[in-house]
């Protein structure tokens, strides 16, 4: 009697949900004779079990899995190897062709294997998001258990350097904690700090979370195993609580109107894409070449975060072209108004500036110049800590910091720096420690540190400015100088820094708190918090981390 042909079917079950479990898989399932899967996912789909034999393992022995299903079908069993999502994506399927090939199999006369694909975490979590991948997109997985994190940070450098809209799988677990964190940081160095960051938990599950974040704060909500990180590319936008990457339909149509200005034909025409190879290939690429001309105006429906190369300045160098000429007219965006600022159109320069460290009061003068300095198309955003944030589109930097400083204004960069925020000393009136705040201020004001890092000072015992709730609390009494560390000034968890050391001499406060910031700005890791290094490290300065009691919160009534 001839023996029976085994068969491995390779199943992606998809997200977890059954309605979104194709109908192949759902048969596959069903011919089986052997199930074969992580403990999880054999829970997930046991709806659909009957007779079946089944095989559970823990997570980490993908490998005797994938033995054992190919040691069954060649007993000729058929066999179904179960993944979540897509079993070619981080799933099973590659894995148990390398164990055939081991074994010298071959498609004709080795066992039968069928793959059958599932909807990957990207897609799933990308539509509970709104549309974040639209337009190119990668996924990187962060677990360097079986890869190298060279090769890995390599990837993500990589990735974002060109612009993809990038997928994280396995972004953090319990012992692997500072990928995450590296990642972020990378990402830093070539994109805004605002880009959306959508983070979804247990897509299409009964615990589904999904968050909608930025890069720069999306450390400071749970990521774990069962987190899909979907990063937006320089064109992502934020729309009604939808995370959304254009395809580019904006450059050639007209979205709010139904009469559209270019006809099928001359949208394919290199005068239609300026950004595109053939234009530059027309163009001739070399010096003293004309530059393609295009015959269409710039979008107005978006609003992008800025880039140096990204295509949205071409376009709005093709506008700015066309009405020079006197095609079309003001009022769209990147219209004359918008690029009445000297320098690159799509830069935006941000600096934070006051009065002084214990002055609050800017004069009429400073506010007339500093309006003058923004211009119709800039800004100003008063802060809580007495500063007020300009930003300038296009602005030339050096030329606006030397304007602000002639004005008697102190100039500070914006970001992850260090910041001291200082009361007003009862309007100047209780001034014995102004010069410790401002001596201070010229030590470590400004400088870079791994997360946004404040230092609140207060002049008096009352401290009324709450300088105790920041990274580091510093307060004046009795002459002298108490200390305060790790405070957290919002969310659920914000609580006040503890108090390390009363009655510190004036000679010493410096010294002590640019201790405190050498060892932090040294030794954490990427994007951590000062109140979270002051935790896991123990020990800052000499001064002991003590675990404060936990205060119970009620959720309020809006829910929020």
């Amino acid at each position: 009697m001839e023996k029976k042909r085994g068969k491995l079917l390779v199943i992606g079950f998809g997200p977890g949900a059954f309605e979104h479990i194709t109908d192949r898989a759902r048969r596959a399932i069903e011919e089986s004779e052997v199930i074969i899967g992580y403990n999880t996912y054999v829970d997930l789909i046991r709806g659909l079990l009957t007779t079946q034999e089944i095989v559970r393992t823990s997570m980490t022995e993908e490998v005797s899995r994938a033995q054992e299903a190919v040691r069954q079908a060649y007993m000729g069993r058929t066999v179904a190897v179960i993944s979540s999502g897509d079993a070619g994506v981080y799933g099973m399927a590659g894995l148990i062709y390398e164990v055939l090939i081991e074994k010298k199999w071959n498609a004709e006369g080795g066992v039968e294997v069928e793959v059958i694909p599932g909807i990957s975490s990207i897609n799933s979590c990308a539509a509970l998001l709104g549309a974040p991948i639209m337009h190119d997109a990668c996924t990187i997985s962060l677990s360097d258990h079986l890869t190298p994190w060279d090769t890995i940070a390599k990837r993500v450098e990589a990735a974002a350097a060109a612009d993809f809209v990038i997928a994280l799988y396995n972004p953090r677990s319990g012992r692997r904690t500072r990928q995450i964190a590296e990642t972020q940081r990378i990402l830093l160095e070539h994109r805004s700090a605002d880009t959306p960051v959508g983070l979804v938990k247990s897509a299409y599950r009964d615990r589904q979370q999904v968050v909608l974040t930025t890069l720069a704060d999306m450390l400071e909500h749970e990521i774990g195993m069962l987190t899909t990180v979907i990063i937006g590319n320089s064109t992502t936008v934020v729309y009604d609580g939808l995370m959304i990457t254009p395809r580019g339909y904006q450059r050639k149509y007209t979205l709010d109107s139904e009469e559209q200005r270019l006809r099928p034909s001359e949208r394919l025409k290199v005068e239609a894409e300026p950004w595109s190879l053939g234009a530059k290939e027309q163009a001739g690429e070399s010096e003293g070449a004309e530059p393609v001309q295009p015959d269409f105006p710039a979008p107005s429906s978006y609003s992008y975060s800025p880039s140096s190369s990204s295509p949205l300045e071409a376009a709005m160098e093709a506008l700015q072209i066309l009405e020079a000429k006197g095609i079309v007219s003001g009022g769209h965006a990147g219209s004359e108004s918008a690029h009445s600022v000297t320098g690159n159109p799509s830069a935006l320069f941000e600096v934070g500036v006051t009065p002084g460290i214990a002055n609050k009061k800017f004069t009429a003068r400073q506010m007339a110049s500093l309006a003058e300095i923004a211009g119709e198309q800039g800004e100003m955003e008063y802060t809580p800590h007495h500063q007020i944030i300009l930003r300038i589109p296009g602005g030339d930097p050096e030329r606006v910091v030397a304007e602000l400083k002639a004005e008697k204004l102190l100039v500070f960069p914006v970001g992850d720096v260090a910041q001291i925020k200082a009361c007003d000393f009862c309007n100047l009136e209780k001034d014995g420690s102004i010069p410790v705040a401002e001596e201070l201020n010229r030590a470590i004001g400004g400088l870079k540190t791994p997360k946004e890092f404040k230092i609140g000072f207060n002049g008096c015992g009352m401290a009324c400015y709450g300088a105790v709730l920041e990274d580091i609390g510093i307060v004046y009494r009795k002459g002298a100088y108490d200390l305060f560390l790790g405070g957290k000034t919002i969310g659920r968890g914000a609580h006040p820094g503890q108090p390390v050391a009363e009655g510190i001499e004036a000679n010493q406060i410096i010294d002590t708190v640019e201790r405190i910031f050498r060892e932090y700005t040294d030794n954490a890791f990427p994007g951590e918090r000062f109140h979270k290094f002051f935790k896991r490290v123990g020990t800052v300065a000499g001064f002991r981390h003590q675990e404060q009691a936990i205060v119970a919160v009620a959720d309020a009534v809006c829910g929020d």
